[in-house]
């Protein structure tokens, strides 16, 4: 399994074929019939990829689009446009709407798995869905976490809220941005479960010398800084 790619395309012929094509690469796929369903579909856990069509019911792709990068949980999220509108016009607006690469149809199945490629190696994807920093090992696939070569066992919010740090290295969250990344916005919890969950993260890699890499950030909230 690789990485989620997220498919919102209405045409249920051309949406079963984008699927196949992923899954047999080894894709993990998640399909939207609509730009709302997918804006629910990312609710709490982003995809590693978008596959938008432009020419959707209701919101379109492009206004889809802009949702996401307005929206700070999407902004870094990487999108291709598919579409059969293949002027230059066309091709600028979807720019301008922040997607990072256009497909016109009809595209073969080899292109689109290049152009996926070559986006996630371009974002910065983790390679065999492994992130690793300063002996820290996490197995997207499997939910594991190695630390200079010992297993560790911890929740799955500890899990998630590592890998949302490590994934952004330098890069502070505040306790909001943290909610929405890892709780999803559809949970409510209060904003010290956060600072819970950071003590208990601490708490696990401290055996290590490694409780540091995870820092407060006076008046913002938490990053994770490589040392």
């Amino acid at each position: 399994m690789a990485h989620k790619i997220l498919i919102v395309e209405d045409e249920p012929e051309i949406r079963e074929l984008l699927a196949f094509t992923l899954s047999r690469e080894g894709y993990d796929v998640l399909e939207a019939e609509t730009a709302e369903a997918a804006l629910v579909k990312m609710d709490g856990r982003m995809p590693d990829l978008a596959l938008v069509d432009w020419m959707l019911p209701g919101m379109d792709g492009v206004e889809l689009a802009r949702r996401i990068r307005r929206d700070e949980v999407g902004s870094d999220l990487p999108i291709i446009m598919l579409t059969a509108r293949g002027d230059e016009p066309d091709k600028l607006k979807s720019f301008a709407s922040g997607v990072d690469d256009y497909i016109t149809k009809p595209f073969s199945p080899r292109e689109l798995l290049a152009r996926v490629k070559a986006l996630l190696r371009r974002s910065g994807a983790p390679e065999n869905n492994l992130l690793e920093a300063c002996g820290i090992t996490l197995n997207l696939d499997s939910h594991r976490i190695t630390i200079q070569g010992n297993d560790v066992h911890t929740g799955p919010t500890e899990f998630r809220l590592l890998e949302l740090l490590m994934r952004n290295p330098d890069r502070a969250f505040d306790r909001n941005q943290l909610l929405d990344r890892v709780w999803g916005r559809s949970v409510y919890v209060e904003e010290r479960t956060v600072d819970v969950h950071i003590l208990r993260l601490r708490k696990l890699l401290k055996p290590f010398g490694l409780d540091r890499t995870v820092q407060t950030v006076r008046s913002v909230g938490y990053r994770f800084s490589p040392t």
